[in-house]
């Protein structure tokens, strides 16, 4: 059985109640969770509060505590998993933010991956802002960028997640930049 096939199954065990799955869950998506939390924690100075592991722990223990979540796949378990970091990213943003703006654009630079510091959390809680405008207009490219950015998913990695081929997810990814990039920057 494939490392696909594997997660897909202990999924559906953890569903059931299978508490050996669960331990063995963890091992199977462990890794793939940390180099999506470290790609989203890249370049922070060290002892910097929120960390990959912490990232990866929060979010896999809001997973797991998804007792009325139907896992469909591995890559159901993953999209979800963008979607909780992302979560997890701005609730922190909007933490160390609070009672700290200065009501002030910046410009706002959309890369594949969000190197996370304490100057950029402005621009974590305009991402989301701008994505939930994005969302409304264009579901699939707001994931595309939830898939790539928040979890610094490559497009082969995207594709598999959202069904579709990697040319589709890079040209959303393009899409998406280019509409968040007029919406981050004022052009809208």
């Amino acid at each position: 059985m494939g490392n696909s096939q594997r997660i897909t199954q202990l999924l559906h065990d953890v569903r059931a109640g299978n508490k050996e799955a669960e331990s063995q869950l963890i091992e199977a998506v462990y890794p793939q969770l940390r180099r999506m939390a470290g790609r989203c924690i890249r370049g922070e100075r060290p002892g910097h509060t929120l960390q990959a592991t912490a990232l990866v722990h929060q979010a896999y223990l809001q997973l797991v505590g998804q007792t009325d979540k139907e896992w469909q796949n591995r890559a159901h378990f993953f999209a979800v998993a963008s979607q909780m970091m992302r979560r997890i990213l701005v609730d922190y943003a909007r933490q160390r933010k609070a009672g700290k703006r200065d009501g002030g654009r910046r410009r706002v630079e959309l890369t594949e991956a969000l190197a996370l510091s304490e100057d950029r959390m402005d621009e974590i809680l305009a991402i989301d802002e701008a994505l939930n405008r994005l969302q409304q207009w264009d579901a699939r490219q707001c994931r595309v960028v939830e898939l790539r950015f928040f979890s610094g998913l490559t497009e082969e990695e995207a594709a598999e997640v959202l069904g579709v081929a990697p040319r589709t997810v890079k040209r959303d990814w393009n899409l998406a930049k280019a509409w968040l990039h007029g919406e981050l920057n004022g052009a809208r």
